[in-house]
């Protein structure tokens, strides 16, 4: 019966896979652009009202040269879009984009990020998520994870099955491995793929992507294994960087010829 219970929900995520990511990959998609915007949106606002906004008008004026190098080479939907990006007082090594075209960043990458090439694979990282609909593509797979397992649990109670509460508990533990984590990496190392390109696309010297991850591993004490991490490992990253990184070249190079490239200063 468990057996027939996966097949009919393997099947059911191929029936809804109806979305293609940037690369080419099957996506769940369950809800619309508006829904995710106004989450994006609200998410944003919290976010500006507890966290110290950077007052550093060299430090904003940095950020946004690079963000607004990136955007201007997004796909044709999110030209016109009303994006916001916000510098972050904070000692955290991060970035993020949300729907609705959200970008923070905050001050403790700056450290880690060593030029404007290097900040700009971090930054269009975090666009190439909101391009690729991963926000969307994650609540999407939580919804049907929690379906599937709500289903689960109810036949295996219709039908008295015996140890049903550890059955549900090993599915529980399975969902979380081979679902959602593996789709949280998947989306992380499409990101840079994504970001790669776009920063190519920009003007930023792609072989700095490579350079940035290898700072990040040097200021990073995460040494939980790859499978239990929503992220790859670094080294990881950089092979996968490193296999694109002709194409990104090539890219990069029409662009220097014509010699578009951005200057943002710090």
């Amino acid at each position: 019966m468990l057996k027939t219970f996966s097949l009919a929900a393997v099947a059911a995520m191929v029936l809804v896979a109806c979305a293609q990511s940037p690369t080419g990959r099957n996506q769940i998609m369950l809800f619309d652009d508006s829904q995710l915007s106004s989450m994006g949106e609200k998410t944003f606002d919290i976010m500006k009202a507890e966290t110290p906004i950077s007052k550093d008008a060299k430090t904003n004026n940095y950020v946004q040269c690079i963000a607004s190098a990136l955007l201007r080479v997004t796909p044709e939907k999110y030209l016109t879009n009303p994006w916001e990006v916000v510098v972050f007082d904070s000692e955290q090594v991060n970035a993020f984009a949300l729907p609705g075209g959200k970008i923070g960043v905050y001050t403790g990458l700056l450290n880690v990020a060593e030029n404007q090439e290097q900040l700009a694979a971090v930054i269009g990282h975090e666009i190439a998520h909101v391009i690729a609909g991963h926000s969307n593509e994650r609540l999407s797979t939580n919804q049907f994870v929690q379906s599937a397992l709500a289903l689960g649990d109810a036949g295996t109670k219709a039908y008295g099955v015996q140890y049903q509460q550890e059955i549900m508990t090993a599915l529980g533990l399975g969902a979380q491995l081979g679902v959602t984590l593996p789709f949280s990496r998947t989306h992380e190392s499409e990101a840079d793929i994504v970001g790669l390109d776009l920063m190519a696309k920009a003007g930023f010297e792609p072989r700095q992507a490579v350079n940035l991850w290898q700072n990040m591993a040097a200021a990073s004490s995460n040494s939980m294994p790859q499978f239990l991490s929503s992220h790859p490992i670094p080294q990881n990253r950089i092979t996968d960087l490193r296999a694109k990184m002709p194409e990104a070249m090539a890219t990069f190079n029409e662009r220097k010829k014509a010699g578009r490239l951005p200057n943002c200063s710090r």
